[in-house]
């Protein structure tokens, strides 16, 4: 497998030399969140977490995302949390783009770095320290666990996408492609976080429309992504939401592959009162 590279959010601020354009929309239906919007004076900060600056990128809120929340951390060496999560019924799934981590899952210790990954069930005690000499950069999903009677929780694990081999969509010749973390069968999961790839020249070639909310946040290369009856240029470190149903599909072009982390929510029944 090629060596793999994970983009971050550049941080800092725009020169004041620089125009005033830009690639950001926000519409009923998606939303492009550029790279060149996520610099130092839209960071975050949160309760019992030291040293750490954060991007919050989606949130639950109306006329926006609805099923969770996604968060691009920024931890300086020496920080972290003992005390990360307030919420009981809150999962969680953290994915390293940057950097090293210490991640205390259920009393077990892993050191993660860049391509790492680890699902974190509601409930479960874990803690993430910044043990390195530079900051680390991981981004945080959080969902509420739509528990079911008589379904078993799933299990917290810690994988890297350098040990999962992608998994070619059907008729593609592998030029389109997913890394899954979860078996899709598994009907304990209510949330998926795979890494989709698209080689140069690849599309995909049909507007998909469907009942699962999507997060994208691209890790690589760049694209034409048509979202509802837009087309858009994205590229490596720019963040998109789409609304369930939003139409979309996509031209990759550029060098290299054009790879993103998505979100979306799976397995469950559709909820028939708004606000449930």
């Amino acid at each position: 497998m090629a060596e793999r590279t994970y983009a971050t959010p550049p941080g800092g601020l725009p020169p004041q030399s620089q125009l005033l354009t830009g690639r950001a929309v926000f519409t009923e239906a998606y939303a492009v969140i550029p790279k060149g919007v996520m610099t130092g004076i839209v960071t975050s900060y949160l309760p019992y977490w030291d040293e750490t600056q954060l991007w919050i990128i989606s949130r639950p809120l109306s006329g926006f995302a609805e099923t969770f929340s996604q968060y691009i951390m920024e931890v300086a060496p020496g920080g972290g949390s003992d005390n990360p999560e307030p919420d009981p019924e809150a999962e969680g799934v953290l994915f390293m783009t940057e950097g090293a981590m210490t991640l205390t899952l259920a009393g077990t210790p892993h050191e993660m770095t860049a391509g790492g990954y680890a699902y974190i069930p509601s409930g479960t005690a874990w803690t993430l320290r910044n043990t390195g000499n530079a900051p680390a950069k991981f981004h945080w999903i959080r969902k509420a666990y739509e528990a079911v009677d008589e379904i078993d929780k799933p299990e917290p694990f810690v994988a890297s996408e350098a040990d999962i081999a992608p998994i070619p969509m059907p008729d593609t010749d592998g030029a389109w492609a997913t890394t899954r973390f979860v078996d899709p069968a598994d009907i304990r999961h209510d949330m998926h976080v795979n890494i989709v790839t698209i080689e140069p020249g690849a599309v995909i070639p049909f507007a998909e429309t469907h009942v699962m909310e999507h997060g994208l946040y691209v890790l690589e290369g760049k694209a034409v992504y048509r979202l509802n009856q837009d087309w858009v240029e994205v590229e490596a470190g720019d963040y998109m939401w789409l609304r369930a149903f939003c139409p979309q599909a996509c031209y990759a072009g550029g060098p290299g592959p054009f790879r993103y982390l998505l979100y979306k929510d799976v397995n469950r029944h559709a909820r028939l009162r708004i606000g449930q």
